[in-house]
């Protein structure tokens, strides 16, 4: 055991790179862990028969998900000093089992109709699972991709977007198959904790860091000093005080809450959308409307935070935050006048919510440098635990709130996509404040590390 209570075989020192190694198993490593945790995204699969066999609100039904959410931002924030200092390896074995005793945890309050147990197991105690597995390996991913800091964490934050593409049909088939009420969502939970936890094993014996002072073989770090791209480091502690780190989080959670309450109410809001309408949506069409959406969240966090490393940081954003608010104003305006429409514009927000995931570690970089980029990425990820309670709330309480006054189809949900339009505005607003960090919290003991990107000017143009 090291000093720190960490097994050797899974400390740092054990997982440094031999010479020859090749960087590109880094990403498989850490999809390997995204895809299984990006299941929290199919929630919504188990609201209908949860809400039906256990008698609970739309509201009530989303507190395992809301849970999980919070935990994964204070884990996050709480243990990412210690991911940082135990190593990627350590930080995916925790998560490995924290997510699959959360699910077998919940298959136990599925089979004696205990929900506190699925609410105990699946969201807090996967949460931690959620939270300390989601920043294990952002920090080595952008130490091994100096070059490409933002397709780095694109490839891997993308399989969290991606995991209820995987997760939404094979839940959906197992309630098919071992049927919808609490002996079969007992049985699906089981199932998932099994086969998650060998899955995960994968990343957690494939991962390494790079050796000390490693580059890229012919890549030279450019010199020019950027203006949104700070050439210094700065500390977690110090990164806090900063205006620039709350005005991240304060776009982090706008962007999150108005994608996570889509996402946490997928199935059911596009049944409700159309219902009584030549367009109604059926129950094997709402699952493969959540798989879709859960594409988009994939392909966004790939293809936006690729983007991000050409245009800059802030120019990015401001497609995320503007066109978003756009996206709402079309479905708050259109209605179900027509459900591709409808569709477009959701999977359009869906991919801006996943790239905005994916591109705010290299932010983080670009402003705060390498030094401890992990720590704060974690304890911005406080954000998305607000923004986990706020978004479904939002949504499902004036969903609730309007069945109850009579009101059905998208009555149910205008009031919620306003509000979300304000949000992505209000985000759009902290991402034009954001200037480079002052000198006084730059780490004068930490080695400054050469910028890496594009030349971007203080707007974000390059």
């Amino acid at each position: 055991m090291s000093s720190w209570g960490v097994p050797q075989v899974l400390h740092r020192s054990r997982t440094v790179a031999p010479p020859g190694w090749s960087r590109w198993l880094v990403p498989p490593a850490a999809l390997s862990i995204h895809l299984a945790i990006g299941q929290a995204y199919a929630w919504s699969v188990f609201k209908p028969p949860l809400e039906s066999s256990l008698h609970l609100s739309g509201t009530l039904s989303a507190l395992p998900f809301q849970l999980g959410i919070v935990m994964l931002g204070l884990s996050a924030a709480f243990g990412g000093t210690l991911v940082e200092r135990n190593g990627p390896r350590w930080a995916m074995a925790v998560s490995l089992v924290c997510f699959s005793s959360g699910f077998l945890i919940a298959s136990l309050g599925a089979a004696t109709r205990q929900y506190w147990l699925v609410v105990l197991g699946y969201g807090f105690v996967g949460g931690i699972g959620l939270g300390i597995g989601y920043i294990s390996p952002v920090s080595t991913l952008m130490k091994w991709f100096p070059d490409r800091p933002g397709m780095a964490t694109g490839i891997a934050i993308m399989g969290f977007g991606g995991g209820a593409l995987i997760a939404s049909p094979w839940s959906g088939q197992m309630l098919s198959s071992f049927g919808s009420g609490n002996g079969g969502i007992a049985e699906a939970f089981l199932v998932h904790g099994l086969v998650y936890a060998a899955f995960m094993s994968l990343g957690v014996l494939l991962v390494r860091v790079p050796p000390d002072g490693w580059t890229p073989k012919g890549w030279t770090a450019p010199t020019a000093t950027l203006r949104l791209v700070s050439a210094a480091n700065v500390s977690a502690r110090n990164a806090i005080r900063t205006p620039q780190f709350w005005c991240l989080w304060v776009l982090l959670c706008c962007n999150v809450t108005a994608g996570i309450g889509i996402l946490e109410k997928a199935a059911p809001m596009v049944t409700d959308f159309f219902t009584g309408t030549s367009q109604a949506v059926g129950a094997g069409a709402a699952v493969g409307f959540v798989a879709m959406l859960s594409l988009a969240n994939m392909a966004g966090r790939f293809i936006w935070s690729s983007t991000s490393d050409v245009i800059g940081r802030k120019n990015i954003y401001r497609i995320y935050l503007g066109a978003g608010a756009l996206s709402y104003l079309v479905i708050g305006l259109a209605g179900n006048a027509s459900k591709p429409l409808f569709i477009i514009c959701t999977m359009l927000i869906l991919s801006f919510y996943g790239g905005g995931f994916a591109t705010i570690p290299a932010y983080l970089k670009d402003l705060f440098g390498t030094y401890q980029v992990g720590a704060i990425h974690g304890r911005l990820l406080t954000a998305w635990s607000t923004a986990g309670v706020l978004g479904p709330l939002i949504v499902n309480a004036i969903a609730d709130a309007q069945k109850s006054a009579g009101h059905t189809g998208p009555d149910l949900y205008t009031v919620s996509v306003y509000i979300m339009v304000g949000l992505l505005l209000v985000g759009f607003v902290a991402n034009e404040l954001i200037r480079p960090v002052n000198a006084r919290y730059h780490e004068p003991s930490v080695a400054a590390q050469p910028a890496v990107g594009v030349t971007v000017t203080e707007g974000g143009k390059a």
